[in-house]
């Protein structure tokens, strides 16, 4: 595959199913999610409504990908309401499997950076990936994120091993 019709958009109450279904697949296709293949115990309703939320925020975002009518990758910008970490957003993107290699997390990524520089509501940008994701890694470095530690047994894979963690960050304005 290497041509694919995409559409990149803010997610809506009505993704939230098809929401759901990306996340237990992308919790099932790879342990570098921090979800496995049980995902995240949400039900459509309230995450509908948490849509909504994020929507209507002015320090959150959430992105869905879609190609042929379903949701391949998802991205977001996650923060937190309290008045000391208010101007912190959380960083996190998932891409099915079969669009890995297409540039889909660069263009997910400099989307959500974009979004962040011009709302100028977030002044740090934060993530957590785990060691042995290269790729993952070296996008962010390509955007400018740096890491600021490496958490020992930060995660468990599906084994049941201890996974090292790469605490990341990227000042903004």
């Amino acid at each position: 595959m290497s041509e694919i019709d995409l559409t990149l958009r803010g997610a809506e109450f009505e993704d939230a199913a098809s929401l759901i279904d990306l996340l237990n697949q992308l919790g099932s296709e790879t342990e570098f999610m921090s979800f496995d293949r049980f995902g995240m115990g949400l039900k459509p309703e309230s995450l509908g409504r948490h849509l909504e939320a994020i929507a209507a925020s002015d320090h959150q975002l959430l992105l869905v990908a879609e190609a042929d009518g379903a949701l391949v990758a998802v991205a977001s910008i996650a923060a937190d309401k309290d008045p000391r970490t208010y101007h912190i957003g959380e960083v996190g993107i998932g891409v099915l499997q079969e669009y890995w290699g297409l540039g889909l997390g660069s263009i997910l990524l400099e989307e959500l950076l974009d979004w962040a520089e011009v709302g100028e509501v977030l002044f740090r940008l934060e993530l957590k990936v785990q060691v042995q994701n290269q790729r993952a890694r070296h996008l962010y470095e390509k955007f400018g994120f740096a890491t600021e530690t490496i958490m020992s047994r930060g995660a468990r894979g599906d084994q049941g091993e201890f996974l090292d963690v790469a605490f990341m960050s990227r000042l903004l304005h």
